[in-house]
């Protein structure tokens, strides 16, 4: 899979096979984040066989962006292959500089009943979250996330 490398104004520069970038590379990485009409937040945890980050939790779904995908419909193939989410309108939240990519966040409302179908390849599990139980975790267990996690989630509220 190749993927679009851009530089720090966010410019494709050039395009690598993913296994072939170096740690200087900056890429773009989608992710979405789910509430449900009470406030919780569904996150997914990363399949413990990952080569980045097994067993983290994160955003419900997310990576990143290959040749000839747009931001948006990267987040839209990402959410029907990880956890099986389809017909749900995806709204754009910010661009975020953190680390090696450029991070492109969409937030959805989501019924907390949906019956998400989970990627075993991609996805450990699936979980609804409280705010409160939430930032108990963030607080008592900050390694089980996503390096730069408490910046995203910021995005939520």
């Amino acid at each position: 899979m190749r993927i679009p490398i851009v530089n720090e104004e966010d410019e494709i520069i050039c395009y690598k096979e993913r296994e072939n970038t170096n740690p200087e590379d900056i890429v773009r990485a989608t992710g979405l984040w789910i509430k449900d009409k009470d406030g919780n937040i569904l996150l997914s945890q990363r399949s413990l066989s990952k080569k980045f980050g097994p067993g983290l939790w994160g955003p419900a779904a997310g990576g990143v962006v290959e040749e000839g995908e747009t931001c948006e419909s990267c987040i839209i193939r990402e959410a029907e292959e990880e956890i099986g989410l389809r017909g749900v309108i995806f709204n754009s939240g910010p661009k975020i500089r953190l680390f090696d990519c450029f991070g492109y966040f969409f937030t959805a409302t989501v019924d907390s009943n949906y019956e998400f179908v989970k990627q075993d390849e991609e996805v450990e599990q699936i979980k609804w979250f409280s705010q409160e139980e939430l930032n108990k975790l963030l607080k008592e267990k900050p390694e089980i996330f996503m390096k730069g996690f408490e910046e995203y989630i910021k995005i939520l509220k």
